[in-house]
C-alpha cells in the first residue's frame, strides 16, 4: 500500500508531499491541471526511464519517494536474492540529476532499473486507456482464471514439471546436435587415434631415443676413444695399473718403519682396485657399443615418426601426444554411448510429459468448473455499468502441446449486444468496453487475490449519469479490500472516495506550477459542485454535490 508520496523539481510541480490511506482515493482536477504529471512520477518510481526534461529546474536534482507498506506481499524473496534490507514501511527513491543520469534507490540502498522495475510492479498497477489493452493478453486471462479457480498451488507444480521437461528437451535437443557433430568428425577422430594408439608412445621415450642416437651416430670415435682409455690403465707394462702396482710394491717394504707409511699405502692399493673396476667397466661399454647401420636406421626412423607426430598435433612432447591420444579415445567412446544417452533421456521426458500433462489435465478441470462462475459474475458488474446486453464467456479447449500455463486454449469472448457473436475481447469491444470490462475483471480479482495498489487513469471516459454512480459503487466496494486511487472527471466517482486530492495549476512570479492538496468535507463539496456545474456553482449544485457525498 502507498501510504506517502514526495516530489520535488518534477515537470511544474515544485514540491508535493502528500500521504495516502488505504480504501478508495480519488483525483481530481481540471484538464490540463497536471494529473499525468502525478502519473509520471509514479511511473519513475516504479521503473520508467526518465531523462533531464523530467525535471521542472534542469539545473537541479529532480527527486521522487514513495513510502509503501509491504507487509503481506510475500516480497521477502525478492529482497533476500537481491541481497536489500526488507522493511515494512519500504522506501523506494528515484533521482534524476542535472546531469541526466537516474539513481534508483530501495532502503537507501542502490538497485537497478530492471530491479526497481521487478519491484514496481509489485507494487502498483497503473491503468490508463492503453493499459486497458491488457486485458486481451493471453497471460492476464489465464492468471485471472487461475486466480479465480484458487489454482495457483497447482499451476506451480505445474509450472514445476513442465520446467524440468523444458530443461530435459533443451538437453537432448544439445545431445543430438553433439552426436551429429561427433559423427562428421568420428572417421578422422578414429584415424588419428589409431595412429597414435599403433605408435605405442611412452612416456620419456623421446629423451632415450636422442640418447641412443647420439651414441650410435659417434660409435667409431666412442669406440676408439674408449680402446685408447683402456690401453692406457690396462696391465701392459706400459699402463698405469703395473705402474701403480710397483709403487704399492714399494710402499709395502715400508709398513714396519712408521704408521704414515701404512696410510699412504693403504690408500695407493685402494686407488688401484678402483683403477681396475674402471678398467673393467670401460672394456664393457667398449663392447657394448653397437655400430651396426640397421640398428641406427631403425632409431631414426623411430624419431622421425616422433618429430612427425608431434608437428600434426602441434605439440612439443611426447607425453602430450599420450594425452591426446588417451582423449581421442575417451571421445570415441563417448560417441559409441552416446545412443544409450539419448534413449535415456527420452524416456526421462516421456515421464516428464506424462507428469505435466497430468497436473494440466487437472488445471483444465479446475478452470472449465470456474467459467461459468467467472462469466455470470462479470456480466452481473456489466449489467451494473450499463451493458445490460453485454455477454461474456470464457472459451476453454484443449490442445496436445504444452505451454507454460498448461494445454489450454484460452481466450476471453465478449459481445455488446444482444444477438450479436461472441468475439475475442480484443476484437469484439471498444476502447470504452474494454475499460468496464477490465474494471469488472479486477473487481471479481480483488476479492480471491491481495492486489498491489491499483491506480484507474479516467477509467470512466464514455461513462455519465446513473452508470456512472454505480461505477463508483463498484470502486468504492474494491476499496473495502485494497489501495484503489482513480484520476476521473466524474463528480458521481469523485463523491463515493473515502479520501479526496485535488489537481490543480497556479502562477507564481517566477513560473507556472502544479499543486495538489488533499480535501476536506467542505472543500469537497466546493469541488464536485464545480465538477457538476462549472465554475458558477448554484445552490443546486452544491446541494447535489453533498447528496453525493452523502
Amino acid at each position: 500500500m502507498l501510504t506517502s508520496l514526495s516530489i520535488k523539481n518534477y515537470a511544474l510541480i515544485q514540491s508535493v508531499q502528500l500521504r495516502f490511506d488505504k480504501g478508495f482515493t480519488v483525483i481530481t482536477g481540471e484538464t490540463g491541471a497536471g494529473k499525468s504529471i502525478l502519473l509520471g512520477a509514479l511511473g519513475l518510481i516504479t521503473g520508467k526511464r526518465a531523462d533531464m526534461s523530467s525535471a521542472g529546474d534542469a539545473t537541479q536534482k529532480c527527486i521522487v519517494e514513495g513510502v509503501f507498506h509491504i507487509e503481506g506481499y510475500q516480497l521477502h524473496p525478492f529482497f533476500k536474492k537481491h541481497d536489500l534490507d526488507y522493511e515494512n514501511a519500504t522506501i523506494v527513491r528515484r533521482e534524476i540529476l542535472p546531469s541526466g543520469k537516474s539513481r534508483a534507490f530501495i532502503n537507501d540502498t542502490p538497485v537497478t532499473l530492471a530491479q526497481l522495475t521487478i519491484l514496481g510492479s509489485k507494487l502498483v498497477d497503473i491503468h490508463s486507456q492503453n493499459k486497458t489493452l491488457q486485458v486481451v493478453e493471453n497471460d492476464f486471462q489465464f492468471e485471472m482464471i487461475d486466480t479465480f479457480s484458487d489454482n495457483l498451488k497447482l499451476l506451480g507444480q505445474y509450472k514445476e514439471s513442465f520446467k524440468a521437461w523444458k530443461l530435459s528437451q533443451s538437453e537432448l535437443k544439445e545431445l543430438l546436435e553433439r552426436k551429429k557433430q561427433a559423427q562428421l568428425e568420428y572417421d578422422y577422430q578414429s584415424f588419428l587415434f589409431t595412429e597414435l594408439d599403433e605408435a605405442s608412445l611412452k612416456e620419456g621415450e623421446y629423451e632415450s631415443l636422442e640418447e641412443e642416437l647420439n651414441t650410435l651416430s659417434n660409435a667409431d670415435e666412442i669406440m676408439q676413444q674408449l680402446a685408447t682409455a683402456v690401453q692406457n690403465i690396462s696391465l701392459d707394462e706400459s699402463g698405469a695399473i703395473d705402474q701403480l702396482t710397483a709403487a704399492r710394491a714399494s710402499l709395502s717394504r715400508l709398513n714396519n718403519y712408521g704408521a704414515q707409511y701404512t696410510a699412504i699405502y693403504e690408500q695407493l692399493n685402494s686407488a688401484l682396485l678402483e683403477l681396475e673396476d674402471i678398467g673393467a667397466s670401460l672394456s664393457e661399454m667398449s663392447d657394448a657399443v653397437d655400430a651396426d647401420p640397421l640398428t641406427l636406421e631403425r632409431l631414426n626412423n623411430r624419431m622421425q615418426l616422433l618429430h612427425s607426430l608431434l608437428k600434426k598435433h602441434q605439440v612439443a612432447t611426447v607425453e602430450e601426444l599420450i594425452d591426446i591420444r588417451n582423449n581421442l579415445d575417451n571421445d570415441l567412446q563417448d560417441i559409441a554411448g552416446v545412443d544409450d544417452k539419448i534413449q535415456a533421456l527420452e524416456d526421462k521426458i516421456k515421464t516428464q510429459h506424462n507428469k505435466a500433462s497430468t497436473v494440466a489435465a487437472k488445471l483444465h478441470n479446475e478452470r472449465a468448473t470456474a467459467a461459468p462462475h467467472l462469466k455470470s459474475l462479470v456480466e452481473k458488474l456489466l449489467i451494473e455499468l450499463g451493458m445490460p446486453n453485454a455477454q461474456f464467456q470464457v472459451s476453454l479447449a484443449t490442445q496436445e502441446d504444452l505451454h507454460a500455463s498448461g494445454n489450454d486454449v484460452l481466450e476471453f469472448l465478449f459481445s455488446a449486444n444482444k444477438g450479436s457473436e461472441l468475439k475475442p475481447l480484443g476484437k469484439g469491444a471498444s476502447g470504452g468496453e474494454l475499460s468496464r470490462v477490465m474494471l469488472a475483471l479486477k473487481s471479481v480479482l480483488s476479492k480471491h487475490k491481495q492486489l498491489p495498489t491499483l491506480i484507474f487513469d479516467e477509467i470512466d471516459t464514455g461513462v455519465s449519469g446513473d452508470i456512472a454512480v454505480k461505477m463508483g459503487g463498484i470502486l468504492k466496494k474494491m476499496g473495502r479490500t485494497m489501495q484503489l486511487i482513480s484520476i476521473t472527471h466524474l463528480p458521481q466517482i469523485a463523491g463515493q472516495g473515502a479520501s479526496h486530492f485535488k489537481v490543480y495549476k497556479k502562477d507564481t512570479e517566477e513560473r507556472t506550477q502544479t499543486f495538489i492538496e488533499q480535501l476536506d468535507e467542505d472543500a469537497r463539496i466546493v469541488e464536485i459542485a464545480a465538477m457538476l456545474g462549472g465554475n458558477q456553482q448554484s445552490q443546486a449544485a452544491i446541494d447535489h454535490a453533498k447528496n453525493l457525498l452523502n
